[in-house]
């Protein structure tokens, strides 16, 4: 049985078990894309890693499973090398605590995921990044684009293009990342890890 036949079994949930931490040579490929039309397999792959962000962002579900919170997942941290991501970004509860009217501002399985166009702009998290396939802190600033011009397919295989900005933007980057064998910290400058270049956007 294959990786992703394992994981696509009805009563199959994505957890932390599933995930290859760095070292593994799966994460340092670039994947391979998909081809469309999309299988029925690859269909069931998007939405097991969108199922793994939603468990991974409800207290219950994550507490009973152990897993990390995460807005993103790329298929190779399943051990899959290929160009499939989910992404997941919940949106914040208003000053008042109430929830928001819309739950995400971000919630997409993308298939074959490219960046047509960026912004000269660079931008980075102020707390820095994190990854579910590394198990440490490492500190710095992720430099990235602060404004992208993504495309990709969805499970309908119809195209989409879609303009993101700030921290949408940076997710997208880093599972983008992924499937092209990068990893968060190799875009921290490893001599000077908080160096704030001159117009760099820092996002709270």
């Amino acid at each position: 049985m294959s990786v992703q036949e394992k994981l696509i079994r009805a009563g199959h949930l994505i957890d932390m078990d599933d995930i290859i931490r760095e070292g593994n040579p799966t994460l340092r490929a670039k994947a391979k894309e998909v081809t469309l039309p999309l299988s029925d397999e690859d269909i069931r792959l998007g939405e097991k890693m969108m199922q793994f962000l939603k468990h991974s962002q409800d207290p219950v579900m994550a507490e009973k499973m152990k897993l990390r919170a995460g807005v993103g997942l790329a298929a190779p941290q399943i051990d899959i090398s290929k160009r499939i991501i989910a992404v997941l970004v919940p949106n914040p509860e208003d000053p008042e605590g109430n929830p928001p009217k819309e739950a995400y501002s971000l919630e997409e399985v993308m298939y074959n995921p490219k960046i047509l166009s960026h912004s000269v702009q660079d931008a980075a998290l102020a707390e820095g990044e994190g990854c579910l396939s590394v198990d440490r802190t490492v500190e710095g600033y992720v430099v990235r684009h602060s404004r992208i011009t993504i495309e990709y397919y969805d499970k309908n295989n119809e195209k989409h293009k879609l303009k993101l900005k700030g921290y949408n933007a940076i997710v997208v980057q880093h599972e983008i990342d992924h499937i092209n064998g990068v990893l968060f910290y190799d875009r921290i400058n490893s001599k000077n890890p908080f160096e704030r270049k001159e117009g760099l956007l820092l996002l709270d």
